[in-house]
């Protein structure tokens, strides 16, 4: 069974299993935060996930996903519907 070894900012080192931990990429997927509660002091915790650590959690198949900190806004979606009605070439839209 693969085993994740990292630290607990109260016990130390430990080893969890993919299922124990859980990866928030941002957008472009390179680097984000790591989720885990300590098996010992059952502490939830969060780390940095730079792209060597990303790519390590990703191949023992830890579950991500993609977190967007600048969601589009229902205006913004409104703005550009109106824009693909009126606009006689919707693709340009997408160019600027």
């Amino acid at each position: 069974m693969t085993t994740i070894k990292t630290t607990c900012s109260r016990c130390g080192d430990i080893h969890l299993t993919p299922d124990d931990v859980s990866l928030e990429l941002r957008p472009g997927g390179r680097e984000g935060d790591y989720h885990f509660r300590c098996p010992t002091c059952t502490i939830r915790q969060r780390r940095p996930a730079n792209s060597r650590v990303v790519s390590v959690l990703l191949a023992t198949g830890v579950h991500f996903e993609v977190i967007n900190p600048d969601p589009i806004t229902e205006r913004e979606i409104e703005v550009f519907a109106a824009a693909l009605e009126s606009e006689p070439d919707p693709l340009r839209l997408l160019a600027g």
